[in-house]
């Protein structure tokens, strides 16, 4: 990282974002990145970090984990050697991890195909469950080879079982014997060199034959192998040796399963660190609400209510200013401690972390150029080893800056010209300030100096800002002023702090008319971007209450239309309920007349019946309740008068006064619509709360039911509707099965169809067809 950038702090803003990155390897990608003059690989970057932060919103965080270092694993698989039980685990978990996140990223809830440099990172992870299931039935831990690892190990542990259960028996004789027990220093079998051993007491050690293994540290005891156990405990140790031959075996075994797929385990190891680092990037932007800036074309900073990033959030002053547009260099002047430098900061943060990939904290809009060089000369570098004063150390870097900036590069410098005679160092000051815009260099510069104030003010490509300080609390607001050079404030903060009043007064004297014109000219000019920086606050308050408002009245006339929506399909459904009636009693009336084709008086009797039908399932309106209703006058067009809807069909009550373009507000149940009184007609009052109904008078279906429904062309929620009249007519019917025709198509109305039978309270079970049934285009139900 080179001396700008940690002028900046921008170390800082990588150690916070190691924070969030959780393996070794991310954590290293996030200590490095660097800014990059590459405007194509910074949008790129940029625009990783924003598919990352808008999967954070859809989803939880990825399931990434610590790995571990796995080089030298990596390089005993090239050299074909047999890894150990832990880096077996280690390699294993690389692959763990990467069937996670691919289960993670291409979960149904989740559109890959909206992620794109993402979709390209999880599509690469490579998964190979064979071996991650076969490592798991053979290792238990770190230091446990599971029985099952193979057939020879487990007959070998079985024995070792066996046998050191006939060790623990005959050992026990010693312990519990009337004979032996008062030799016996505890009731314990232990271990010794890897040998069964029973504690004796020091003094009896001659009478128990066997072989000392250790004495205790008092040398009150001693670890005794009698001798009928040793053959025993010989068993014990060479079966350990098979055992060891044969788990180095196993070993050997499940090391080659590596050995074919090297690479593409460097590849998920690199692909896991990527995808933490680029995770680690959105973290930190939703840490404080972050925005991915615009990338622009046109060499310009346009920073809208940004805020220094390494600042609390919920108290730092946002700042706004556009550098590049109407000027190339920005002259900011206030008193000390006002916030001069933190604006000057904040500048280069924000262009080093958007060249870096990294959002900002900024509102939308916000736009950045991509630089090849960000130069900064911030803070005293004074060396006394050096033999550098203030002055001197400021002047090095300004020699560096001006011999290596390009008409692309974006210089900062604070207090520039400052340390040395005033006069000479203003002259200096504007001199190098008009270097850099002759060659078109991007530059913000903070200074004390009314030179510097006076030359912005009548120099083309300059603008002076300034930091607002109140002097009623002697405090800095923080606020940024772009337009307005800022005052210094002495007089007026030494007489709130005390001075006397000659003392300030001789002060002023001492200035020339000319200072004190040009003061005035600054406190009105001041005086006058503080009251329009204010109005264009209540401004921006008004307009958002507004938008919000405008963004309710949308949102309530969406919610009118879709109710209209709700009335009109429901009609529609109404509707077709009826026509599938008729059709269904045509249908049975013209197959009865195919059977009486020649009896006239069967046939009679059907067209009475067909003429019945019809007259009982078209809709009846009352004629009381037609006489009930007048053409509305615009004269009773007023509130709490009750209407009829005719282009709805339904009854309302006017809610408003009448409008210039003759409309009123009706209240139709929950829902208040405009409606043109021509579409309105006045009810009479009635005491009959029943005339308005239309009454629907359905035809039993009871012994005309059918035991099959042909639903195909329909979508589900008109399919579900025709399939319960159709399962209660069936079940009043006493039919036990029925068949419902769907065909296959793509399955949808199948699913939805057997959705609504789980719930159905007639459908005793359901299957698909088998064979000549239909198969899986019908669905047979039985009934309760």
């Amino acid at each position: 990282m080179n001396n700008y950038l940690e002028k900046l702090e921008y170390n800082k803003i990588l150690e916070k974002l190691s924070t969030y990155a959780i393996t070794y390897l991310g954590k290293d990608y996030c200590s490095q990145l660097l800014p990059s003059d590459n405007k194509e690989i910074v949008k790129n970057m940029l625009k990783e970090t924003e598919e990352a932060v808008n999967l954070l919103y859809r989803c939880n965080t990825p399931p990434i984990y610590e790995i571990a270092d796995n080089t030298i694993n990596l390089k005993i698989l090239e050299s074909y050697g047999t890894l150990s039980i832990k880096s077996i685990l280690e390699l294993s978990n690389i692959l763990t991890i990467s069937e996670k996140l691919k289960k993670y990223f291409y979960a149904e809830h989740v559109k890959s195909e909206d992620f794109e440099i993402l979709n390209l990172l999880f599509s690469e992870l490579y998964l190979n469950n064979s071996i991650t299931e076969k490592i798991l039935n053979s290792i238990i831990d770190e230091n446990t080879i599971d029985d099952n690892a193979s057939k020879e190990l487990s007959n070998i542990r079985r024995k070792q079982r066996n046998i050191e259960q006939d060790i623990k028996s005959k050992l026990n004789t010693y312990l519990h014997s009337s004979s032996y027990s008062k030799y016996v220093q505890e009731n314990v079998v232990t271990i010794r060199n890897n040998r069964y051993v029973i504690p004796i007491k020091e003094e009896y050690r001659s009478q128990i034959k066997g072989f000392v293994h250790d004495i205790s540290s008092s040398g009150s005891t001693v670890f005794i192998e009698p001798v009928s156990v040793f053959e025993l405990n010989n068993e014990i140790a060479n079966l350990k040796i098979e055992e060891n031959l044969e788990i180095e075996k196993i070993l050997q075994n499940l090391t080659k399963l590596f050995y074919p797929y090297i690479e593409d385990l460097k590849r998920d190891i690199c692909i896991i660190s990527q995808l933490d680092f680029i995770f680690a990037k959105a973290k930190y932007s939703k840490n404080f609400d972050g925005i991915t800036p615009i990338i622009n074309d046109d060499k310009k900073i346009e920073l809208i209510n940004a805020k220094h990033p390494l600042l609390d959030q919920n108290i730092a002053v946002p700042i706004s200013l556009t550098l590049g547009e109407k000027y190339s260099s920005l002259v900011i002047t206030g008193p000390n401690t006002g916030g001069k430098t933190v604006t000057l900061k904040t500048i280069g943060l924000l262009t080093a972390m958007a060249c870096s990939g990294l959002n900002i904290p900024a509102t939308e809009k916000t736009s950045i150029y991509v630089f090849d060089k960000i130069f900064a000369d911030i803070g005293d570098d004074q060396s006394i080893s050096d033999s550098l004063s203030t002055f001197s150390s400021h002047m090095k870097n300004i020699v560096d800056i001006v011999n290596n900036s390009t008409e692309n590069s974006l210089i900062l410098v604070d207090e520039l010209g400052s340390g040395t005679d005033p006069v000479e160092g203003a002259s200096l000051a504007i001199s190098i300030l008009s270097h850099f815009r002759m060659n078109n260099i991007l530059t913000v510069a903070t200074t004390h100096y009314q030179e510097l104030k006076k030359y912005a003010l009548v120099t083309d490509g300059f603008e002076n800002a300034s930091v607002e300080f109140d002097i009623n609390t002697l405090s800095p607001t923080y606020h940024l002023l772009v337009g307005v050079p800022g005052k210094s404030n002495a007089f007026e903060i030494s007489q709130k702090l005390g001075l006397s009043e000659n003392i300030i007064k001789v002060a002023k004297s001492n200035l020339t008319k000319k200072d004190v014109d040009f003061e005035e000219l600054l406190k009105n000019i001041y005086d006058n971007k503080s009251q329009i920086e204010n109005e264009k606050i209540e401004i921006s308050k008004e307009l958002e209450k507004v938008s919000n408002l405008r963004k309710s009245l949308e949102r309530d006339n969406s919610k009118l239309l879709e109710q209209e929506r709700e009335i009109i399909n429901n009609a529609k459904i109404n509707a077709r309920t009826i026509l599938l009636d008729a059709k269904e009693e045509a249908n049975e009336i013209i197959s009865k007349m195919n059977n009486y084709s020649n009896s006239n008086s069967e046939l009679n009797n059907l067209r009475n019946q067909l003429n019945k039908t019809i007259k009982d399932i078209s809709i009846s309106v009352p004629d009381n309740e037609t006489s009930s209703r007048n053409s509305l006058a615009i004269n009773d067009a007023k509130p709490n008068t009750e209407v009829f809807v005719t282009t709805l069909g339904q009854n309302g009550v006017i809610v408003s006064n009448i409008s210039k373009s003759n409309e009123v507000q009706v209240q139709i149940g929950s829902m208040k619509m405009s409606i043109n009184i021509k579409n309105l007609e006045k009810l009479k009052t009635s005491n009959n709360k029943n005339n308005s109904t239309v009454s629907y008078n359905s035809v039993s279906k009871t012994r005309t039911a059918k035991s099959e429904l042909n639903i195909i062309g329909l979508n589900v929620e008109e399919a579900i509707f025709v399939v319960d009249k159709f399962l209660d007519d069936s079940y009043l019917a006493k039919l036990e099965t029925v068949r419902i025709v769907h065909g296959k198509g793509t399955g949808k109305l199948r699913e939805g169809i057997h959705k609504f039978l789980k719930t159905n309270s007639h459908v005793k079970s359901f299957r698909l067809g088998t064979y000549g049934e239909g198969e899986m285009g019908v669905t047979v139900v039985e009934l309760k």
